[in-house]
């Protein structure tokens, strides 16, 4: 094995036992793996950053960022309020989430959809004592089908 094939190994094999010890954040640990390889001279400078100038990129962080500001706001929890005495049930729950984020993105991008229905669904999970997955991944196959129902989505 050449040198950059043994350092390749090393920082892919560190970064793996960082995620696996699960003691720091997998932000970090990704950055610090690309920082490594950057600085032993695996990857490029040039193309080491070249991602993150991707339109999805801004995209995804833009949503996210929106969803944040949107569970902080408090506005969530009135839509809750105002919803939850007609919503005790995980399948009527599941149910609303799925048709507003199938509305939703047959008109906005798919992710900005989810974001914005994201901390309902924890909401929703936390009060009911489920899993957020039961949520969640129904409403991406609902984000998917709104998005195929117009031109205007996804």
């Amino acid at each position: 094995m050449t040198t950059p094939q043994i350092l390749s190994f090393t920082v892919i094999f560190v970064m793996m036992a960082a995620l696996v010890w699960g003691r720091y954040r997998y932000d970090l640990v990704a950055a610090a793996a690309l920082l490594s390889a950057l600085a032993v001279g695996i990857v490029p400078f040039d193309e080491a950053f070249s991602g993150f100038s991707d339109d999805i990129v801004v995209i995804v962080g833009s949503a996210l960022l929106v969803s944040a500001g949107i569970a902080r706001s408090g506005i969530m929890e009135v839509a809750i309020r105002r919803f939850a005495p007609n919503l005790s049930g995980v399948r009527s729950q599941l149910a609303l989430l799925v048709i507003v984020v199938t509305i939703l993105s047959a008109f906005v991008k798919n992710i900005g959809a989810l974001a914005i229905m994201i901390p309902i669904a924890f909401q929703f999970a936390r009060r009911s004592s489920v899993s957020p997955s039961i949520f969640l991944m129904p409403m991406a196959f609902g984000s998917l089908l709104g998005g195929l129902m117009t031109q205007v989505g996804t």
